[in-house]
């Protein structure tokens, strides 16, 4: 599960989905949807991983 921080609830629904359509309809889509892209990615690097990896030395 990720993490919302301050400022996430641009790019989120109160139902926790993301937002697909700009919040200004003469807001750039492509710009748009490389946020989203953008910030999709930064709720997988908040992701902790479910399995620890242990390095064998």
């Amino acid at each position: 599960m990720s993490i919302l921080r301050p400022g996430d609830e641009k790019f989120h629904y109160s139902d926790g989905s993301h937002k697909w359509i700009p919040p200004d309809p003469d807001y750039d889509q492509e710009v748009w949807d490389e946020q989203v892209r953008q910030h999709k990615q930064g709720h997988l690097r908040n992701v902790s991983p479910k399995v620890r990896i242990q390095r064998l030395v």
